[in-house]
């Protein structure tokens, strides 16, 4: 199973200068619980702009190059991996293009706010293809920067 995860804002911003544009420990949380003990796949900017290996996940970065510290892997292996195990896709906005039209579910957190000068996009979300499942509000806590909404799409069979 392939399962996108991502937080954008109202216009599907989801980076600037390599970062993401808020601070949102709630979003933070939330991707740790849905992602904790899965194998995460991300673009190799994606992996530069982690702090280092989130514990207990497997990262696999997709890059032309062999990288040291991570193991790497293809397009075509992460759709035969997805054959027989979910596999969270992490970013950035070019792999998340890459991967949409594959994807079973995605994780959407709305961040309630729009960003200046963003410069990294979620890809547009076709709704004939998915719908949305589950959708809650979240209100801001003192170490979030924005109200929330966590959505959980799926792929219309």
């Amino acid at each position: 199973m392939l399962t996108m995860i991502f937080a954008c804002d109202l216009d599907n911003a989801i980076g600037k200068n390599g970062d993401l544009p808020w601070r949102q420990s709630t979003d933070l949380q939330h991707f740790k619980q849905i992602t904790i003990g899965g194998t995460i796949v991300m673009g190799r900017k994606t992996w530069d702009s982690l702090p280092g290996v989130l514990p207990n996940r497997r990262h696999l970065v997709m890059s032309r190059n062999n990288l040291d510290a991570v193991e790497t892997i293809t397009f075509d292996g992460v759709l035969k991996l997805s054959e027989t195990d979910e596999i969270f896709i992490i970013g950035g906005g070019e792999i998340y293009s890459l991967f949409l039209p594959h994807a079973d579910k995605i994780h959407r957190t709305i961040i309630h706010c729009k960003v200046n000068n963003a410069d990294t996009y979620a890809p547009m979300i076709d709704y004939e293809e998915f719908i949305v499942k589950n959708s809650k509000f979240v209100e801001k806590s003192a170490r979030d920067d924005h109200d929330m909404t966590f959505e959980l799409l799926v792929r219309i069979d």
